[in-house]
């Protein structure tokens, strides 16, 4: 048994990150997937589970090879992912089948996921949306537990219909910058992981520090030349076409280039192609995203992939409204299982992920537990094999 269980269903199981795969050549849950399988078999044995929420990237469309063939559009693909991992929208309907309520909440890697197409797949899924690309489940016996991915307030991952809107020619270009440096890093591993040189653009200087929106050009330009590309540098040129692109609102092949910031003619920071002038299109984003309280370029730049920054996120979003009545907060995202006490009853907690090996949080199989009542707890658990479970709440606080 993975608990004593109690009298009534009071536990709202809470998982998220799977990156359930199209391909199990490169996708990131292949060892784990039966055990994913087995682990929502044990929750409908335990008895005393009303709902199993899935907070985001239950399926991936960033992490394909560039030499995977390119689709076209996004339907057929998530179709053939669900087909790919069948067995686990099987256990989804056994659970539902046996009264637990199964929800779906968007994350960043599954954001073009149709809600029809995923009805088909799962039928009697509840789907939680709010804006494209995202939403977030509220739940509890008082409406008092907030479940949402998380990607909203990251500006690398959240939803983008703003950015590339003028180069396109429409407000469907939902992909923002992680989906293209995810395709770089996958099919970087899929290389054997070179360790190329790429000559990116180094004689971009720092503005002064009274100009906040070229700070925050510059930043950007940081990021994207000192981490997120240079992570990763398969063996492709970096003026080579190779994102080939029939999804999202793009249309055509695109290349580091076009998405790597630099000093422009007009002494101005940005990008020539892709997400230009990205800095000044996050209080937008955040506006048509359905962000409660607006976070300034610079902090949520710096935040990313940050614990700390999307702890302190669900504070102000959610645990600091006091006319709101959330009392609890879980969010994915960053793989990091995390719990933190905000005192009078306020808590939140991070499920981690699901991916075979997750370098970033050295622990993967991870899962939240809230038990609605009146007064809440939350609690995080890694699943072990055979049908245990771990407690790792205590070395998941403030990770």
């Amino acid at each position: 048994m993975l608990w004593n269980a109690h009298a009534t269903a009071d536990r709202i199981v809470v998982i998220s990150d799977l990156h359930l795969g199209v391909d199990d050549r490169f996708s990131q849950d292949v060892a784990n997937r039966g055990l994913l399988v087995e682990f929502i078999e044990r929750l409908v044995e335990v008895g005393d589970v009303r709902e199993l929420v899935v907070a985001g990237d239950l399926l991936d469309e960033w992490i394909v090879p560039l030499s995977y063939p390119a689709h076209h559009g996004s339907d057929g693909f998530y179709e053939r992912c669900c087909a790919n991992n069948h067995v686990v929208f099987e256990a989804f309907a056994a659970a539902m089948e046996a009264g637990i309520k199964v929800v779906y909440v968007p994350g960043n890697h599954d954001m073009l996921l149709a809600s029809d197409v995923l009805a088909q797949a799962a039928p009697g899924i509840v789907q939680a949306r709010d804006a494209r690309g995202m939403g977030t489940y509220v739940t509890g016996d008082r409406h008092e537990v907030a479940i949402e991915h998380g990607h909203r307030y990251d500006v690398y991952s959240a939803p983008d219909p703003v950015s590339n809107a003028e180069l396109a020619g429409n407000d469907d270009t939902l992909l923002p910058p992680g989906y293209f440096y995810a395709r770089l890093g996958t099919e970087w591993v899929a290389e054997g992981q070179p360790g190329n040189v790429v000559d990116y653009p180094r004689d971009v200087a720092e503005p002064d520090a009274s100009d906040t929106d070229q700070l925050g050009a510059y930043l950007h330009y940081k990021m994207m030349t000192g981490s997120l590309l240079t992570q990763y540098t398969p063996n492709v040129g970096f003026d080579e076409d190779v994102f080939e692109m029939h999804i999202g609102g793009l249309e055509g092949s695109f290349s580091e280039y076009d998405l790597c910031p630099r000093t422009m003619d007009d002494g101005t920071i940005s990008a020539p192609t892709l997400y230009r002038d990205f800095q000044r299109t996050w209080d937008e984003r955040q506006r048509v995203n359905h962000v409660r309280v607006g976070t300034p370029f610079i902090e949520a730049a710096k935040g990313t992939s940050q614990a700390p920054y999307f702890r302190d996120q669900a504070r102000r979003q959610y645990l600091d409204d006091e006319q709101g009545g959330i009392e609890v907060v879980a969010f994915g995202h960053t793989h990091i299982p995390d719990f933190h006490d905000f005192g009078d009853g306020r808590l939140y907690v991070n499920s981690g992920t699901w991916i075979d090996h997750n370098l970033d949080a050295g622990s993967t199989r991870t899962f939240a537990v809230i038990t609605t009542g009146a007064a809440d707890t939350a609690e995080l658990f890694s699943y072990v094999p055979g049908g245990s479970a771990v407690d790792i709440t205590a070395r998941s606080m403030d990770a």
